[in-house]
């Protein structure tokens, strides 16, 4: 007799960990004693800001290690409802929902926003979860594509050319991953007016934000106009360098947060109090750790794109923000995929685009966060590669 399992389970299928083969396998050999340099995923490597480590720890001796509320806790709610009032007064606790990471937080609200049959409009390239998080409610992606000659950045005629009637959610990132795309205010706003106009929801992934390396960051949290569709949402992953601590947010309107907070409650009921109360006091007093990162990958990201424009076959595409280089790899034979695995034979590990959509298939995304030093010697080792290529017999 077959068991019977929901249709969740078919919808994300191929969803999961298999966008992150490259990875894993760069794992397993580095465990075998292979000498892989591993620039796949997007960890810091920077330490979280002893204050915070301290803080979370006192915080712990103290007994801060019971349930929590499943909005989040007191302290951590003011403290985002302060952060989000510097962009749009009058935002208060009742606007903000916490949970473990910036992932559980799209995933609730996803699940709160659409439903079988329901289309959610996403730049191609696109974060390798997304699609995962848009059909876990029987949604579907309609990509939005994002091209090289416009810096990746997504353009409203193009959004307006994919919207379908069945459109309900524009999954909006900026600053984007893979690419490091950063959006201006004058488009965050054409933005605004076409989902207002569309009657579209704005959920925006704004994990980045800490990380621009120029300028202003503008969100669509700002519009006053619209202020009942836009959901923002961040976490301290990226800017505290603190992905581990898994400490994350929403922030909405009052009636978005009363719809979601029971699935939150479904899933998770509140996250840990003491990494609240770490995150509370990151907030109240930020500390270095993202202008050093922002340095960093600045610095990182002009090398390496210099480093791999002289490699034949290679074309890098410079980001303004993150931890994270595109580059186009076509030039030399291969797509993303093929790419990417011969590379990792070769002592460097990547991810393939096509762990990022489809418009990504010819490129390959290289995280920035090692060393300067094993950066470069990364790309000797890719201009090795490349030229074992005109002799397929060398690898």
């Amino acid at each position: 007799m077959t068991l019977h399992f929901a249709p969740i389970t078919d919808r994300l299928k191929d969803s999961g960990g298999a966008k992150w083969a490259v990875h894993e396998r760069s794992r397993q050999m580095r465990r075998e004693g292979a000498d892989i340099i591993e620039l796949t995923i997007g960890e810091p490597d920077l330490p979280p800001d002893p204050a915070l480590i301290e803080v979370a720890a006192r915080a712990m001796r103290s007994g801060r290690t019971g349930y929590s509320s499943g909005r989040g806790e007191p302290a951590l709610l003011d403290a985002l409802a302060r952060r989000y009032a510097r962009r749009r007064p009058g935002v208060t606790a009742e606007n903000v929902l916490c949970f473990p990471g910036t992932q559980s937080a799209l995933f609730a609200t996803m699940m709160g926003l659409t439903g079988p049959g329901d289309g959610v409009l996403v730049g191609d390239p696109f974060y390798a979860t997304y699609e995962g998080i848009i059909r876990a409610s029987g949604a579907h992606a309609v990509p939005v594509p994002l091209r090289p000659e416009n810096g990746f950045r997504i353009r409203v005629a193009d959004i307006a050319a994919a919207l379908t009637p069945e459109c309900r959610v524009l999954l909006l990132n900026s600053p984007q991953n893979p690419s490091g795309a950063v959006l201006d205010r004058a488009t965050v706003r054409e933005i605004g007016a076409l989902c207002a106009e569309r009657n579209l929801w704005l959920v925006c992934d704004e994990v980045y934000e800490d990380l621009v390396y120029d300028g202003p960051f503008a969100s669509p949290f700002e519009i006053e106009e619209i202020a009942d569709r836009v959901v923002a949402l961040s976490s301290i992953s990226k800017s505290c360098a603190a992905p581990g601590f898994r400490s994350g947010w929403a922030v909405g309107s009052e009636e978005f947060c009363r719809r979601i907070l029971p699935i939150s409650e479904a899933m998770l009921f509140g996250n840990q109090p003491f990494i609240a109360d770490m995150t509370a006091y990151a907030l109240d007093h930020p500390p270095d750790t993202a202008a050093c990162l922002r340095r960093d990958y600045r610095r990182r990201s002009e090398a390496l794109a210099q480093r791999l424009a002289k490699i034949p076959g290679l074309r890098p595409y410079l980001p303004e923000s993150g931890m994270f280089l595109l580059a186009d790899v076509s030039g030399t034979g291969l797509d993303g995929d093929g790419f990417a695995w011969r590379l990792l034979k070769a002592g460097v590990a990547v991810l393939p685009g096509s762990s990022f959509g489809d418009q990504a298939r010819d490129l390959i995304r290289l995280s920035l966060t090692v060393p300067d030093d094993m950066l470069a010697t990364a790309a000797e080792r890719i201009a090795a590669f490349t030229e074992t290529l005109a002799c397929p017999h060398s690898l």
